[in-house]
Formats: C-alpha cells, structure tokens, sequence
C-alpha cells in the first residue's frame, strides 16, 4: 500500500466539521464520510481507486488541512488531482468575506451567519455527481435520497478496501452507462429515475455534457440545456448549478425542504411558494445560495448532527 501526505491551507475562516456536513448532509452517507475529527472519501485517479483522510489542524482563523492519500498506487500528478478534488468538495478556495460584510449590515441573516463562521460552499466533484445528487433525491427524502446514493455506489463506484471494511467512490458515468434499468431499480429506484441516470451516464461519459460547457452559461442557457435531459426539472437545474458549478447566488426554490427551512427562519404562517421563495430571496440574491447553505446547517444543528463535531459555536 502505497501513503503519501499533503498539506493545504485554505482560505480562512475554515471548519471542516462545518463543511462537511454540508457536503454529506445526512450521518448514513457512506460515500462522503465524517468521524467528528477526519473526512473521508474515495477517490478514483488514472482508474484506479484512493482513500483521502483530511483532518484540520490549527483554529478556523488560520487552518491547515493535513490529507493522508493510501493507495496500491499512486499516479504521477496524484497530488494536483487530489487538491483539485478536495478544492471543490470542501470549498476551499472561496472567500466569503463579501458575505460576510454583507450579512453584517443584515441582522436576520447575521444572526443565522454568525453561528457557522467558518463553513465553505461545497461543490460535488463532477457534474455527473451533481446530476446524480439531484436526480435520485426528487420527491423522496433525503435521508431516503443518501442511502439510494449508497446503493449506487456499493453497485458502480470503485472500492478501496481498508481493514475489514470496504469504502466506494461515487461512480464513474462510464461504469453507470453499462447499467440497465432492470439492475437500477432493484435498488428503489423508479423507472423514469433509473432511465434518467443511464441517459445522464452516457452523455457525461462521451463528454456531450460537462462542466466546463455549462460553465460558459449564463443561469438561464444553463437551466434550459439541464432541463432537456431526461428527469430534470427546475429544481435539479438550480440544484446543480448551485452545488455542481458553485454559483451561490442560486437558491434552489423549488426544493421543499429549503422552502420550510425559508419559513422557519423568516418566521412565515407557511412555507412559501417556489415563487415566493424568489421574491423573499431578492434582498440576498448575490448570496441567495449561501443562505440555502446556511438554513441546511441550521436544520442539521436542530437535528443534532452538528453536536458530534462539537456543535457549531
């Protein structure tokens, strides 16, 4: 087995815990992994599949993330690879402190911002990922949509097996290609779901969809060439806009739960329409995705989730 070390340092204020759960969202996801000190995942590089363990040292003012890779083999370029990955899946690279001076003339969303100084935006490591996230989550739970990922990764992602126990990376779109939808659905998945992803698999894997061309969109081009595909409707376009090409001012309105997370926090009578969630978000829109962000963590430290890292003081 082969081990390598690096460290990085991203831009402060930095929480791993924070971070983290926003990327994994429900303690079942076995894909995107947190013990309440390390965050781990499994990587696939030149074909061939790594674990990643990143534990933070030093306070969120001045962090440093010190990253274990193991491996039967590590390619050349492993370490540009990994930080590219890790730059998008723990946000590392973004400042957000725009926001924050902004939030700062903004008592409500102060309030709410103040309790998780040091989260950053995650972002899902492919766009196939995103579309993936946002596909199987439609009109299910969560908690139902996370352990659906799980069976796909389990059936399709790569495994690393460490100890006595056997980890998977989120499946490449040229492995869920060869899938059928019979094998698919035998994991909960309806029909049109199960279509969806292999449609999905295939053109991501033929490079017909990727990020870089949705990111020379603008919001709207994006959304319409995202709501072509088959099993993509509004919510999953602003979804993967928001959480597959980070742009942070989208705040996915037609999602239920971040409605009733919106109406919680602005104290309405009852959760607001899509359209009205629009309208409510206008005052924030250069942050209206940061916010969605903010209203998960907040949801999630109601839930106790955040208790196991320590809260969210």
């Amino acid at each position: 087995m082969k081990v390598a070390t690096l460290e990085l340092r991203p831009v402060p204020p930095f929480r791993l815990d924070l971070t983290a759960w926003a990327l994994r969202r429900r303690a079942e996801n076995r894909i995107d992994r947190w013990d309440g000190i390390t965050y781990r995942r499994v990587l696939v590089l030149a074909g061939k599949p790594v674990e990643v363990a990143v534990r933070q040292g030093g306070p969120a003012a001045s962090p440093r993330l010190f990253v274990e890779v193991r491996g039967e083999k590590l390619p050349d370029r492993a370490e540009e690879a990994i930080t590219g990955s890790l730059e998008l899946l723990l946000g590392m690279r973004a400042d957000l402190q725009a926001f924050y001076a902004f939030a700062a003339r903004e008592p409500r969303l102060q309030a709410l911002v103040r309790k998780f100084i040091g989260f950053k935006p995650p972002r899902f490591e492919s766009l196939f990922e995103a579309l993936c996230n946002g596909i199987v989550c439609q009109q299910v739970t969560l908690s139902f949509g996370i352990q659906l990922l799980n069976r796909l990764a389990l059936g399709w992602g790569e495994g690393f097996r460490s100890g006595s126990e056997t980890a998977h990376a989120f499946p490449l779109p040229a492995e869920l290609a060869r899938a059928d939808e019979t094998s698919l659905r035998k994991l909960g998945l309806s029909y049109n779901k199960a279509r969806a992803l292999i449609e999905c698999a295939r053109m991501c894997a033929e490079e017909k969809l990727d990020r870089r061309l949705l990111s020379r969109m603008d919001d709207q081009a994006a959304i319409h060439t995202l709501d072509d595909l088959r099993g993509v409707g509004t919510w999953t376009a602003e979804y993967v806009l928001l959480r597959g090409l980070g742009r942070l001012h989208i705040f996915p309105a037609s999602d239920s739960g971040a409605r009733n997370g919106l109406r919680r926090w602005l104290k309405l009578r009852s959760p607001p329409d899509p359209e009205r969630a629009r309208r409510l978000l206008t005052r924030w829109r250069p942050f209206a995705g940061l916010v969605y962000f903010h209203l998960l963590l907040n949801k999630l430290d109601e839930e106790g989730y955040l208790a196991e890292s320590g809260g969210a003081s």
